[in-house]
């Protein structure tokens, strides 16, 4: 399943830049354990499927995974070989600007060791690092 915004305002977006830590979301709000980004960078819908998917799969579907960002960024690339000029390319990816301190992935109903190795597993399929955070309730 690929994740993409039901209606934009505007088809292409500027960059942007990958500066600052996260102000929101970056507290444990639905579970007591999660996924939390140390650097920025850009988190694809296709990498975040990748996640969920090795996420669920070691908890063989018990417990709640609940995913804090979206991917609201469209990504636009020109074709190869073409000459300079002629606008800006088409849109092609959705990607997520995650900043340092945003909480990723929260897991809820399952024990603390099951936990840390499934967020483990869908660390691996991020393009960034990442701790695992723990609230004693």
């Amino acid at each position: 399943m690929i994740y993409i915004p039901k209606k934009i305002r505007y088809r292409k977006h500027h960059r942007g830049r990958l500066k600052g830590v996260a102000s929101k979301g970056n507290n444990l709000f639905f579970a007591s354990c999660g996924l939390q980004a140390l650097e920025s960078s850009w988190i694809t819908s296709q990498q975040m499927e990748a996640a969920r998917r090795a996420c669920t799969r070691k908890v063989k579907r018990h417990g709640k995974l609940f995913m804090r960002f979206f991917p609201d960024k469209p990504v636009t690339y020109r074709s190869a070989e073409t000459r300079m000029g002629s606008g800006k390319g088409t849109p092609r990816d959705w990607v997520a600007v995650i900043k340092p301190g945003k909480i990723l992935y929260e897991l809820k109903g399952i024990p603390e060791p099951l936990a840390r190795k499934a967020l483990k597993l869908a660390s691996a399929k991020l393009p960034l690092k990442t701790k695992f955070i723990f609230k004693k309730e």
